[in-house]
C-alpha cells in the first residue's frame, strides 16, 4: 500500500564511481514541503473528475495537443453537449468514458509558482472503495466533494472516515454544483453545518468549506462574482497555502526501513532505504530491529555524494561501522529510541475482498518491505458507517471497517499509524489468489469492547450466521481442489492412462490436497505459537492484553 499500504520510494542505483567523495555536502535543513499530495473523493457524480480537469485547465496546465484531444473526446464521449467535458482529462479508461464514471485512481502532476502538486482522482462508487483508499494512503490533504443538491450521502461519510483513518488531517469540503441551487448561501451554510456535525469525531485538524461549480469554474482559481457572500479563498489558493511541511515527522524518532542491501563491490556494503521519520547523522548510535544489535553510522551516501545528516523524506544509503546482520525489511532506529517488537497487535482493518473475513483465517501480511504470515485472532467490533459507532460483529464484509487482533508468525517492528505511516500501515494478501483483501492500520490506543458480541439466540439465526462462512470455505477450498484434481486427471489421460485411472488420480488429488493444506496450516500455527512462547520467555515480546 503504499504509505498504509504504498509508500513510494524511487529505486536507488549506487555505483562505486561516487566513492569516496572528499568533501561532504552540507547537512540539509528542514524546510516547507514543495510537493503537496492531495486526493479528491466523495460520492458518485459529485464532480471529482470535472473538478480536477477544470483545475488543470484554469491553471494553464493543459497542452495544446491535449486540448485538441479533449475537444474531440468531448464530442464523442462527453456529457456536456458542445462544451468541453473536463472529466475526460483524467478519466482515461475506455470503461470510464463509456459509463461516465471513475473506476481506477488517476494521478496527475501539475505545478504553480508557489508549489508542485500530485492529485489523485478517486472513484465514488462503493464497489471501488479499495481504489479510493489506495489514493488516500499517500495524501496530505483531502478535497471532499458534496453535491449541493444532495448534501451528505453515505459514501461521503465513508470516504471522510477512511481519509481520517488513513492519517489525513486537513480537508477541504467543496460544495459543488452551486450553479444548480442558484448559488444559495443558505444551502451552502446548511451543508457545511451538517458536515461539521458529522465530522466531530474524525480528528481533522482543519476543515475548509468552499462553494464551487467545477463545470462553470466558480471559485476554482479565483473568487467568483456569483458568490459575493463568500469571503474565503479559492481552491487553488487554499492548496498553495495549506501547511503540509511535515515538520512533525522530521522531528520524530529516527526510523529507517531497509529496502535493499547495496553491495556493488567487495569494498562497500550499505543499506538503502527511505528515512521514514526523524533524522540521522554520521556517528549516531543506531540499532537494527528486530534483532536489537547496536552499531554506529559510518557514512550517509546518495547519488550526488555523501551527507553529514539525512532527514525524513530522503532516500539514502547508510554504511555501518560494525558488521551487523541487516536484511531487507529490517528497521534501523536510534539506539535509545527502540520501538515495540511483538507478534500480536491490534489493528483497524478496511476489508476489500468479496469473501468475508472470519476470525481464525490466515493471510500473508506485507508491512513496508517485510513479509510474514498472520492469522486473525479476534474481531472486536466493526464501525457503523452511518453513525461511526462501534457495533458487535462476527465477520467483516466488503468495504466494512473493524478492529481486530492479529497474530504474526515472527517478531515484527510496530508503530502506531498515527505516529508513522510506514511502520503502522500494512496490507493483507490472500494465500491462494494473491489478492489484497484488507488494508490494516495499527492502533494501540483503540478502545476495546468490554464483552464479546452476543451469540445468535435461535437455531435459525445460527444457521444464517454461519452459512456465509461455510459457503466461503467451500469456494475457497473445494473449488481449487476440484480444479487441481481435474488437471491431474487430464494430464493422466494425455500420458496414456485409462479413463478409470485418470478419474481415480483426480479424485485422490482433490481429496488429499485440502488435507495437506490443513496439516500445513496447523503446523504454521503451532510454530507461531511456539515462537511466541519462546520470545515471551526471553522477555523480548511483551504484549499487553489483546495487542501492543
Amino acid at each position: 500500500m503504499t504509505q498504509a499500504f504504498a509508500q513510494e520510494s524511487a529505486p536507488l542505483d549506487f555505483s562505486p564511481r561516487i566513492l569516496p567523495v572528499p568533501d561532504p555536502a552540507p547537512a540539509p535543513q528542514v524546510q516547507e514541503k514543495a510537493l503537496l499530495r492531495f486526493i479528491t473523493c466523495g460520492s458518485v457524480d459529485d464532480g471529482k473528475s470535472t473538478l480536477i480537469g477544470r483545475l488543470l485547465y484554469d491553471s494553464s496546465m493543459v497542452a495544446d495537443d491535449q486540448l485538441e484531444a479533449l475537444d474531440r473526446d468531448s464530442k464523442k464521449f462527453g456529457t456536456q453537449g458542445a462544451n468541453l467535458d473536463f472529466a475526460l482529462l483524467v478519466d482515461g479508461l475506455a470503461a470510464e468514458r463509456e459509463q461516465g464514471i471513475t473506476i481506477d485512481v488517476a494521478y496527475r502532476y501539475f505545478k504553480t509558482d508557489r508549489r508542485s502538486f500530485i492529485v489523485a482522482d478517486t472513484p465514488g462508487h462503493e464497489q471501488y472503495t479499495r481504489n479510493m483508499a489506495t489514493g488516500a494512503s499517500t495524501a496530505d490533504v483531502a478535497v471532499i466533494l458534496v453535491d449541493a443538491r444532495k448534501s451528505i450521502l453515505p459514501q461521503t461519510r465513508r470516504h471522510s472516515f477512511i481519509v481520517s483513518m488513513l492519517g489525513v488531517r486537513d480537508v477541504i469540503v467543496a460544495i459543488n454544483k452551486m450553479d444548480l441551487v442558484d448559488y444559495s448561501e443558505a444551502r451552502f451554510n446548511e451543508i457545511v453545518a451538517a458536515y461539521r456535525e458529522m465530522a466531530q469525531g474524525l480528528n481533522f485538524r482543519s476543515i475548509a468549506p468552499l462553494p464551487i461549480s467545477a463545470l462553470a469554474g466558480d471559485n476554482i482559481t479565483s473568487l467568483s462574482e456569483n458568490t459575493p457572500w463568500f469571503q474565503g479563498a479559492p481552491l487553488l489558493s487554499l492548496l498553495e497555502t495549506i501547511d503540509a511541511s511535515g515538520a512533525e515527522l522530521a522531528s520524530a524518532e529516527f526510523r529507517f526501513a531497509v529496502q535493499w542491501v547495496n553491495r556493488p563491490n567487495l569494498d562497500f556494503r550499505g543499506f538503502s532505504g527511505w528515512v521514514a521519520s526523524g533524522s540521522v547523522k554520521v556517528g549516531d548510535r543506531v540499532a537494527s530491529m528486530p534483532s536489537g544489535r547496536e552499531t554506529r553510522v559510518k557514512s550517509i551516501v546518495t547519488m550526488d555524494g555523501v551527507l553529514e545528516r539525512a532527514i525524513a523524506g530522503q532516500s539514502v544509503t547508510l554504511t555501518l561501522e560494525d558488521e551487523v546482520d541487516v536484511s531487507r525489511g529490517d528497521i534501523l532506529v536510534g539506539a535509545a529510541e527502540k520501538p515495540v517488537v511483538a507478534t500480536r497487535v491490534c489493528a483497524r482493518l478496511l476489508w476489500t475482498a468479496e469473501t468475508d473475513m472470519h476470525p481464525g483465517a490466515s493471510y500473508i501480511v506485507k508491512l513496508g518491505a517485510r513479509t510474514a504470515n498472520v492469522s486473525i485472532v479476534k474481531l472486536h467490533h466493526l464501525v457503523d458507517i452511518h453513525t461511526f459507532e462501534q457495533a458487535p460483529a462476527h465477520a467483516l464484509g466488503l468495504n466494512e471497517i473493524g478492529l481486530a487482533s492479529l497474530q504474526f508468525d515472527r517478531p515484527m517492528v510496530f508503530s502506531d499509524y498515527r505516529d508513522n505511516r510506514d511502520l503502522g500501515g500494512f496490507i493483507l494478501i490472500d494465500r491462494i489468489t494473491n489478492e489484497t483483501v484488507a488494508f490494516g492500520l495499527i492502533d494501540r490506543q483503540a478502545p476495546l469492547p468490554l464483552a464479546a458480541p452476543a451469540e445468535p439466540e435461535t437455531t435459525e439465526e445460527s444457521v444464517a450466521a454461519i452459512w456465509p462462512r461455510l459457503a466461503g470455505d467451500l469456494r475457497e477450498k473445494l473449488a481449487p481442489a476440484l480444479a487441481s484434481g481435474g488437471l491431474i486427471g487430464l494430464g493422466a489421460l494425455l500420458f496414456g492412462a485409462s479413463p478409470a485411472t485418470a478419474v481415480t488420480l483426480g479424485l485422490a488429488d482433490a481429496a488429499l490436497r485440502p488435507l495437506l493444506h490443513g496439516l500445513y496450516g496447523d503446523y504454521r500455527a503451532y510454530s507461531a505459537k511456539r515462537e511466541a512462547e519462546r520470545l515471551a520467555a526471553r522477555d523480548v515480546v511483551q504484549p499487553d492484553g489483546d495487542g501492543i
